[in-house]
């Protein structure tokens, strides 16, 4: 007959069942515990991220808005009582940034063009040389007047009746935490939002003038 190993009592198999369960549990608290503590900074920089996206957008947004409703002022060329047509466009640029834009801080500038299809381009000169670029001497039109060659024709203003007129709009946003800042930041850690749009004029001076002779 074979010899067969003594049964092991019922409380000492539980005994060992349970230390091994124990053991386990140990082991996976322990690696659950390693995997928490890698993935939540990865977690925590998405979220700053976003939402770091999200009021870049939104600011951004806002200056858009704010800069269409101040061309929408600035083209009738209305020069309201104790203020300048660019006073009144950064106040309106202000209040519908809703005090997200220091406007202390923020630049604004105004260029005007012959036509939209001239909006960036440089003034005509005579390249004597042929080297594709403007060089000292050679001849130029001074389109904006302001007595040197430019490499943007545009005239620094708000124009006149029927103009053409770009508004550019920027300024420096210093973000919330900073976690964007290696991608879109500066050396300053501050990143430039700029909003621009194009309008044209209306003809204010051929209206009053018609309106004085009715």
């Amino acid at each position: 007959m074979l010899a067969t190993a003594p049964a092991l009592p019922l409380s000492l198999v539980l005994a060992l069942a349970a230390r091994r369960l124990r053991g386990a549990l140990r082991a996976r608290g322990g690696s659950a515990s390693v995997q928490f503590a890698i993935a939540i900074p990865v977690f925590l920089l998405l979220v700053f991220g976003l939402i770091e996206i999200a009021m870049i957008l939104f600011v951004n947004s806002l200056m858009e808005g704010g800069l269409r409703e101040a061309a929408r002022f600035g083209i009738t060329g209305f020069d309201p009582d104790g203020q300048t047509r660019t006073e009144r466009i950064l106040q309106i640029v202000g209040l519908q940034t809703q005090g997200l834009v220091d406007m202390e801080q923020v630049g604004i500038d105004f260029l005007v063009y012959p036509s939209f299809n001239d909006i960036g381009q440089p003034e005509p000169f005579a390249d004597d040389n042929g080297n594709g670029s403007y060089d000292a001497g050679e001849a130029y039109t001074d389109v904006n007047g302001n007595g040197t060659w430019d490499a943007d024709m545009g005239a620094a203003g708000l124009g006149g009746p029927g103009d053409i007129v770009l508004y550019t709009l920027t300024y420096d946003w210093d973000p919330l935490t900073g976690v964007l800042d290696p991608v879109l930041g500066g050396a300053d850690g501050l990143i430039t939002l700029r909003a621009s749009i194009v309008v044209r004029n209306e003809p204010f001076g051929s209206q009053a003038a018609a309106g004085a002779g009715t």
